[in-house]
């Protein structure tokens, strides 16, 4: 007999696992851009890539299928030997411009690893994501970065063929190193006056890098709230959206297969 307090496993079977969560008090979105500033900054993207000749080559060799007996070669004959295949792979394969390639960061995660680095100075994002919470942490980011950013419909189409790929979800354009050369200067400067500035509920005024001169403001501001507990900021004027209560199910048409019986062979 199983324990009264213990559910059978008939019981457990039925159960469906579901995570309990809530839903975001803030509501984040992206803003729209007018028609002839989408256009103006798909041209401008458009041009310099042509000009830059940034493409990503795959060479395709031919490996024909040998036969086993064509493999094993005898021990009295000498080895012939073979003209090496990895050459043109290594010559023909990979970025035609690195350093133009160092100063981009192509696709959500590397533009993902980029802000939190503090390494963008301007984001484009394709409007075509689906899901849209694939994108929707990149607002947030690039407001706590003071990084421009923006949404864009038919980037994914417009750059992807130019760079070789065959889709591109996001692109940011990072800052160079003391040794490379600025690339993308004049486009993200001319980008840059059309995007507007990303705002986020929950965080009040213009967002700054983190700069030594930021941090030590920031450490002596925190000392100075030590010492006057009374005198505070204001608090912000931040609208919450109403919690709700969500239950994910993992794979709620889920079927469980069922094992044929076994028939007895007389």
């Amino acid at each position: 007999m199983a324990t009264p307090g213990k559910p059978s496993k008939k019981e457990l079977r039925k159960q469906t696992p579901a995570k309990t969560s809530f839903t975001s008090p803030f509501t984040s979105k992206w803003k729209l851009l007018p028609q002839d500033d989408v256009q103006f900054i798909l041209q401008t993207v458009k041009d310099k890539l042509s000009s830059t000749g940034l493409e990503k080559k795959e060479v395709k060799v031919f490996r024909p299928w040998r036969k086993k007996n064509e493999q094993k070669l005898s021990t009295t004959t000498e080895p012939v030997p073979q003209p090496s295949r990895q050459e043109p792979d290594a010559a023909g394969n990979g970025w035609t411009d690195v350093v133009a390639r160092r100063q981009l960061a192509i696709g959500i995660n590397e533009v993902t690893k980029a802000l939190e680095r503090n390494q963008l100075r301007l984001l484009l994002v394709c409007k075509s994501v689906k899901p849209n919470h694939m994108t929707n942490h990149l607002i947030a980011l690039s407001a706590s970065r003071g990084v421009p950013a923006c949404q864009l419909p038919r980037l994914s189409q417009s750059v992807s063929e130019l760079l070789g790929l065959k889709s591109v979800l996001a692109l940011g354009f990072k800052q160079s190193g003391s040794t490379d050369k600025e690339v993308f200067e004049d486009t993200v400067e001319a980008i840059r006056h059309r995007v507007p500035s990303v705002k986020v509920s929950w965080l009040q005024g213009e967002a700054s890098r983190d700069t030594p001169e930021c941090s030590g403001a920031a450490e002596a501001r925190g000392q100075k709230r030590k010492l006057e507990s009374g005198s505070e900021e204001p608090p912000s004027c931040c609208t919450l959206q109403p919690l709700k209560v969500k239950k994910i199910v993992a794979n709620p048409a889920k079927k469980r297969k069922v094992k044929p019986k076994k028939r007895n062979v007389e």
